[in-house]
């Protein structure tokens, strides 16, 4: 998988939390739910500004700066299993 970074930003990811990339090109992060415990609602953590282009994946990466990746599509289809009747034919002796 091919990947590019498009903005470095060198956040420090804290840990329980989940990091992305918001439908603003900023990035937000939000409390994971563990348990009984409810997650929680996302606050923005970096305002960045990305143009996003369609096809692309866009992550938060290990370094914390943003990194895009294309997205697979496409593919082979699996085969359709075959169903059966639902009867069992006895067999004669």
């Amino acid at each position: 998988m091919a990947t590019k970074k498009i903005a470095k930003v060198g956040i420090k990811k804290q840990k329980g939390y989940l990091y992305f990339v918001d439908k603003h090109g900023d990035i937000s992060c939000a409390k994971m739910a563990r348990g009984s415990a409810k997650g929680g609602s996302a606050k923005k953590v970096a305002k960045v500004g990305v143009r996003k282009q369609a096809g692309y994946l866009y992550f938060i990466d290990k370094r914390g700066d943003i990194s895009a990746a294309k997205m697979v599509r496409g593919g082979t289809k699996k085969k359709a299993k075959r169903r059966s009747s639902g009867r069992r034919t006895k067999r004669r002796k």
